[in-house]
């Protein structure tokens, strides 16, 4: 690869760290062809972009990226990386946690997700565990339909006692 496809891919990748704010970074060496491509299919059927990228590239590109909290992602940039960019927070790591039922890759270096940066495989647990914009939404609602169907129930069992008397 000569210096200008370098300066190409350093330039997508800067635009794809700047429009993202939902990033893993993963390891998949050790992973057969077959089970990398069943990975990304995974991910592909969930609408989650998964790259393979050079470390010295993408620390370049984070180098230049807007966010400067994107910068505590570089230490995570050892052997080989995957570069995942998602719409729903928890999607990657739900993925990455299933598949590794059957070993112990991928695993996950680190990942950047609405300005918070968790490094290290251990913080799996805690990804799965976020919840997506929807299921936050769905919460609210159902909390807020909660009281409207109490008091709803009880003006219904009021009218049900007049007409009884």
């Amino acid at each position: 690869m000569n210096k200008t496809e370098k300066t190409e891919v350093i330039d997508q990748l800067v635009a794809k760290l700047n429009a993202n704010d939902k990033i893993y970074l993963a390891d998949c060496s050790t992973l057969t062809v077959e089970k990398v491509n069943a990975f990304r299919k995974q991910c592909f059927e969930k609408k989650i972009s998964v790259t393979v990228v050079k470390n010295t590239l993408l620390k370049k590109a984070i180098e230049r990226a807007n966010d400067s909290k994107l910068a505590e992602l570089i230490p995570a940039l050892k052997g080989e990386t995957a570069l995942i960019f998602t719409d729903t927070s928890n999607a990657p790591a739900k993925i990455i946690k299933e598949f590794r039922k059957n070993g112990k890759k991928p695993a996950l270096k680190a990942a950047y997700v609405e300005q918070m940066v968790f490094m290290g495989d251990g913080q799996l647990d805690a990804l799965v565990g976020l919840k997506s914009k929807n299921e936050l939404i769905a919460d609210v609602v159902a909390l807020l339909k909660s009281p409207i169907q109490r008091v709803i129930g009880a003006l219904e069992n009021k009218g049900g006692e007049d007409k009884a008397a």
